[in-house]
């Protein structure tokens, strides 16, 4: 990833916040035919496992990927954070020299991992359920594994492969108009402000919190 100095996040706990926001991950490694195997999965992060923390999720077993990854041993694990399409128009100084293009504003963390394949039923049920009671927490009628007669769960773990990523190095980058004047993070904010995406509103979000802590 080109990661500028100006842009590079390196706070762990900024970092982490991050990949738990980010609601479904990016699984990339290297593939035998010299291109890069990917797969879609959510994940869950363990900040107190290991040196780094560790990543926890599971692929279909009729997904090759998994047997690749048993293989090579190493992964990029990437957490997309919100984004968003910066129009020179909302720089104050665009009016004074026209010296500005389009951009793009976005975050992202990459996490290089060591990975590690497991199979036994009870760590499977132990990730299958954990995800199951992130993701309907707050539902007004969550869902839970419990729920599903016990022969069906026994036969959908068979169906799936468990993936734990031991994180080694996490790169961070969070493009938020940093090489802007004041005046036209300003113009940025208050642009974004006005819209109702809401990619633009978590990069309203975040460039407030990043730019405010900055503030001496």
């Amino acid at each position: 990833m080109y990661n500028p100095p100006l842009f590079r996040e390196g706070d762990k706990a900024t970092l982490n916040a991050m990949i738990r926001e980010s609601r479904l991950a990016i699984l990339v490694s290297n593939g035998k035919d010299g291109l890069p195997e990917i797969s879609y999965l959510p994940m869950l992060l363990d900040e107190t496992d290991g040196a780094n923390g560790s990543l926890l999720g599971h692929l279909a077993r009729a997904n090759p990927h998994w047997k690749t990854l048993a293989e090579t041993g190493k992964a990029t694990v990437i957490f997309k954070g919100a984004d968003a399409y910066i129009s020179p128009n909302w720089y104050p100084t665009k009016q004074v020299h026209h010296r500005d293009v389009p951009t793009w504003n976005y975050e992202v963390v990459h996490a290089i991992c060591r990975v590690e394949i497991f199979d036994e039923p009870a760590r499977l049920r132990d990730v299958v359920a954990r995800l199951t009671d992130r993701h309907e927490a707050g539902r007004a009628d969550p869902w839970t594994i419990d729920q599903a007669p016990a022969d069906y769960i026994e036969a959908m773990l068979k169906a799936i492969v468990g993936v734990k990523f031991w994180i080694e190095e996490l790169r961070g980058k969070r493009k938020l108009s940093q090489n802007r004047e004041p005046v036209d993070r300003q113009g940025v904010r208050d642009a974004l402000a006005a819209s109702a995406d809401p990619g633009d509103q978590g990069v309203l979000r975040s460039m407030r919190e990043l730019h405010e802590k900055k503030q001496p």
